[in-house]
C-alpha cells in the first residue's frame, strides 16, 4: 500500500451525528497511525513481507548469476570467432554458437525483467491485502470501544482533513491499542516504530 490514508468517518456519518444534537452528541478521536503502527499484527505483516522479498531477491540473484555466466560464455565464443589459430569452419561454428547464445542471453534478460515486475506486483498484493485486513481489525476495535463509550462520532485525529481541532480528552487511542494488543505473543516487539508504508522495491 503507497499511501495509508484513512478515514473513519466520512462527512455523512459526521452529519448524521451533528444532526443528532449537540446535547445528545459525544465525539471521541482516535489516532489511526498510531493504532496501525502500534498494533502488533502490523509487525508480523510486516515481517511476513521481508521473509517473501528476501526469497524473491534470492531468486533473481540465481537468474541473475546465470545470465552473468552466459555473458562470459558468449564473450569466449565471440573471442574465439575471431581466433585466426581456429579453422575457417571452427571459426563459422564459434561464430554461429555465440550468435545462439546471445539470443539466450536476451531471452535471460527479458525473463529476469518480467519475474521482477511480478515479484513486485505480488508483494504490493500482498501487502495490500494485510493492510486492509488489519485496518479491518483496528475500525472493528474502534467500533466497539466507541459503543461501549457511548460515543456517537469518533473522528481520525491523524487526518487533517477530518479534525481541524481536537482534544484528547476523549481519546480512545490508548484503550483501542491496548485491546487490540492484549493478544500479542510475548515474543512479539511492539510495532511502535513500524513505518505505515510497507516496500515493495525489490531493488
Amino acid at each position: 500500500m503507497k499511501k495509508f490514508c484513512l478515514t473513519l468517518l466520512t462527512a455523512a456519518i459526521l452529519a448524521t451525528a451533528l444532526s443528532a444534537g449537540a446535547a445528545d452528541s459525544k465525539v471521541a478521536t482516535v489516532d489511526m497511525k498510531k493504532l496501525f503502527n502500534g498494533y502488533y499484527k502490523t509487525k508480523l505483516a510486516q515481517s511476513s513481507l521481508e521473509s517473501r522479498k528476501a526469497e524473491l531477491r534470492k531468486e533473481i540473484k540465481d537468474m541473475a548469476d546465470g545470465l552473468e555466466k552466459a555473458q562470459a560464455d558468449y564473450k569466449q565464443l565471440l573471442d574465439q570467432s575471431n581466433d585466426a589459430a581456429l579453422s575457417a569452419d571452427e571459426r563459422d561454428k564459434r561464430k554461429q554458437s555465440a550468435a545462439d547464445k546471445a539470443k539466450e542471453i536476451a531471452g535471460s534478460r527479458s525473463a529476469i525483467e518480467q519475474f521482477q515486475r511480478q515479484a513486485e506486483s505480488q508483494l504490493a498484493d500482498q501487502s495490500q491485502r494485510m493492510s486492509g485486513n488489519l485496518v479491518t481489525e483496528i475500525q472493528k476495535a474502534v467500533s466497539d470501544k466507541a459503543k461501549a463509550g457511548g460515543f456517537t462520532a469518533v473522528l481520525n485525529s491523524a487526518s487533517n482533513e477530518v479534525v481541524v481541532f481536537a482534544s484528547d480528552t476523549n481519546d480512545l487511542t490508548a484503550g483501542v491499542l491496548a485491546q487490540l494488543n492484549a493478544g500479542q505473543p510475548v515474543d512479539v516487539i511492539p510495532a511502535s516504530g513500524m513505518p505505515l508504508n510497507i516496500s515493495t522495491n525489490l531493488q
